[in-house]
């Protein structure tokens, strides 16, 4: 017979994973906010270098912009390869081990 739901959460390894997902989380929500947060002090204190034509159509706030938006998906992006490869794998270990 396997392990009880109160012995796997009270596990090193259930902590472990836990940690783990935490560990990944704030790592890309603080990567979040520092480009979302610097991309908002430019707008603040960097008017000039913002309204810097890049081409005939754009300028630099623009591309920046544009540039928060695409940062964000590609976190989103790596926290789902992540959670897919790594997490996934081991919360299936981990409910195996309950049968």
């Amino acid at each position: 017979m396997g392990k009880t739901a109160h012995e796997i959460v009270t596990s090193d390894r259930f902590k472990a994973l836990v940690r783990k997902k935490w560990n990944v989380s704030m790592i890309l929500t603080a990567l979040l906010f520092v480009s979302y947060y610097g991309y908002i002090l430019v707008v603040a204190y960097g008017k000039d270098f913002l309204s810097t034509k890049v081409g005939e159509f754009t300028n630099w706030g623009i591309i920046l912009g544009v540039g928060c938006i695409v940062f964000a998906w590609i976190l989103t992006a790596i926290y789902v390869v992540w959670a897919n490869n790594v997490y996934d794998v081991e919360v299936d270990e981990l409910k195996k081990s309950m049968l």
